[in-house]
Parts: C-alpha cells; structure tokens; sequence
C-alpha cells in the first residue's frame, strides 16, 4: 500500500470517529437514551444538603485528626522530635521539619476547599429555594394556584 493511499483511509477513519463523537455543548434529541426531557439537569435539596454536610463533617473531622504538629497530649510532639532530632545532627531533623510543613500546607488546602464546598452548597440551596419561590409566585394562574407543567410548556415553544 502506497503512502497517499494509507493517509487518505486514516484520513476517513478520522473523519468518521469525528462525526459519531460525543457532543456536550448541547441537549439530546430525545432519543431513546435520553432519561429526561429536554436534558434538563435535575439536582435535588436534599442532595445538595447531603453533600454540604458531608463537606462540613470533613472539614471538622479533618481540623481535629490532620494536625501532626501536636501530639496526643498537644504538646507539639512532631515539631519536639524534628527539633531534637535537629539537635544531634541527624538530618532526618529537617527532613521531619520540611515533612511537617508541606503536610500543614496541603491540609490547610483541602480545609479551605471543604469549607468553600460547604459554604457553597448551602448558598446555592438557600438561592435556589428563594428562586423557586419567585418563579412560582410569577407563574401562578389567577387564583393563585400553581400552573402546571403542561400549561407551562406552551409557553415555551
């Protein structure tokens, strides 16, 4: 097989793997594979609550047991022992030094990133129940009944 002859069938090989890839920048036809109508993006309360919690669990249980500069009695065990350690010229000293230090350092990172999940997901229940709330009181009917879904997509189309 010549050279021309091979890049032409890698070059239709490409373009039919390019033509049946996933496309995510927009919602399914509703064909059979689709579980929602219209690909709407479903997120329950009770999900959001449940993560956030579990995100402020973390984040306290992380605070207390991450912090290996303290011993059992608070006493700054790990700091003591690389101190000592530092004292009669074992480099492991400094090593336990610096070990210490980057573990600080990431532990801080996964707190704050457990409180920013937390406190974002408790912001996002609370403005996503206020926006429900003024979507349904706009979307009454006259008697201030709620208007159904069905009612509602003729609105949209």
């Amino acid at each position: 097989m010549t050279f021309d002859a091979e890049w032409s069938q890698l070059r239709a090989a490409a373009a039919d793997k390019q033509s049946t890839r996933m496309r995510l920048n927009h919602a399914d036809s509703g064909g059979a594979a689709s579980t929602s109508s219209q690909g709407d993006l479903v997120v329950n309360q009770d999900d959001l609550g449940r993560v956030g919690h579990e995100a402020y669990t973390l984040h306290g249980r992380l605070k207390k047991a991450g912090d290996i500069t303290r011993g059992a009695k608070d006493d700054g065990s790990t700091s003591k022992a690389a101190t000592v350690l530092s004292s009669h010229h074992f480099t492991m000293g400094d090593a336990l030094t610096t070990t210490a230090m980057v573990w600080n350092d990431q532990l801080k990172t996964l707190l704050q990133a457990c409180a920013h999940i937390s406190n974002h997901l408790d912001y996002t229940k609370k403005s996503h129940t206020n926006e429900d709330a003024k979507i349904a009181a706009s979307m009454a009917r006259r008697d201030s009944s709620a208007m159904p879904v069905s009612e509602i997509s003729k609105y949209c189309k």
